[in-house]
């Protein structure tokens, strides 16, 4: 299709040559020609003036003389819906349910739900219509999953959450009797852990979308429209609000509330309750304004233990007088 054309459809502005012919995407750096690109990082500016791409998909107040621009209010998510028109969406090798997956027939699968050889649906579990379950992926028992979620391969949901009593030196198994809720439109990623509540429901919220390697726990609530990133594990009983970002290897303790559009840096240990609208990082975790202060001075920690012990050493020499070592009282 041609760039005008391009441009209509993803609701951006041509600044340049709109008659010029584009087949597919890529990056700045490996783009060719006839291909699409986007800029959404201030930092990356300077790739338009080495970029072979025939259009760029920019914000609005991006200049450059050298490349065809689609200004669009929003680059990133125009740049996705130009991956759509041009690329499309994943194509399914079959429809339904492979022969090589095994559904309990007291589940219930969705219209138009595709599931992977290797799946596991175990009784009573339901999942709704426009589903993909990759391969090898276990949904237990009971657990309920809505419309057009898609679980990738090796994920659980539903497996036994991390409860035991210790009595006498022993560990003894608490049984698991909740189940998993799975909302509308969540995407679990490979290899995720989502546990049964002990006694209610664990709840991924409307929207939410999960990273590879996440363990969530027993019990928790998941707002609508949060991002786990990569290798974050939640503890049980833990609520999390809508819009809520938690990056890569993000801990959280168990029976928190974390508030609505929080987010939490990579590496962020939560101990503690963290209000709505906050933005925290570290271990255990600051707000990033006071972290920011911690993390200037822990970095000069060396050379502030040197000066202080150089200080310590002039107090000590103040102690004495040069006339033969009398105590300055």
């Amino acid at each position: 299709m041609t760039v005008d054309e391009l441009a209509k459809e993803i609701g951006a502005e041509v600044v340049g040559d709109g008659s010029a012919t584009v087949t597919g995407c890529m990056t700045l750096e490996t783009a060719e020609a006839g291909q699409v690109s986007f800029l959404a990082n201030a930092k990356y500016t300077k790739q338009l003036d080495e970029t072979k791409a025939t259009a760029v998909i920019c914000a609005p107040s991006v200049k450059n003389d050298r490349v065809t621009l689609l200004k669009a209010a929003d680059p990133y998510f125009a740049f996705r819906q130009a991956i759509i028109r041009l690329h499309g969406h994943r194509k399914h090798p079959f429809a339904g349910v492979h022969p090589g997956a095994h559904v309990d027939p007291s589940a219930t699968i969705g219209e138009n739900t595709i599931i992977y050889p290797g799946v596991y649906v175990a009784p009573g579990a339901r999942i709704g219509r426009d589903c993909v379950i990759y391969a090898n992926a276990v949904i237990y028992d009971g657990s309920v999953i809505g419309d057009r979620v898609i679980v990738h391969a090796c994920s659980v949901v539903g497996a036994d959450g991390y409860g035991f009593a210790t009595h006498k030196s022993e560990h003894y198994k608490i049984p698991q009797v909740g189940n998993v809720i799975v909302e509308d439109d969540v995407e679990i990623g490979a290899c995720c852990s989502i546990e049964r509540g002990a006694l209610d429901s664990t709840v991924i919220g409307k929207g939410t979308k999960i990273d590879q390697l996440v363990v969530i726990g027993h019990g928790c609530k998941i707002g609508p429209h949060c991002l786990i990133v990569a290798q974050t594990g939640i503890a049980g009983s833990v609520t999390l609000g809508h819009h809520v970002t938690l990056a890569g290897q993000t801990g959280v303790a168990g029976h928190l509330t974390i508030g609505n559009n929080v987010t939490a840096g990579a590496k962020t240990g939560i101990i503690a309750d963290v209000a709505d609208q906050k933005t925290v990082v570290g271990m255990p975790a600051m707000d990033v304004s006071h972290a920011r202060r911690v993390y200037l001075f822990f970095t000069q920690l060396p050379d502030i233990v040197e000066r202080l012990k150089a200080l310590e050493q002039q107090v000590a020499d103040l102690g004495t007088d040069d006339s033969g070592g009398v105590e300055v009282v």
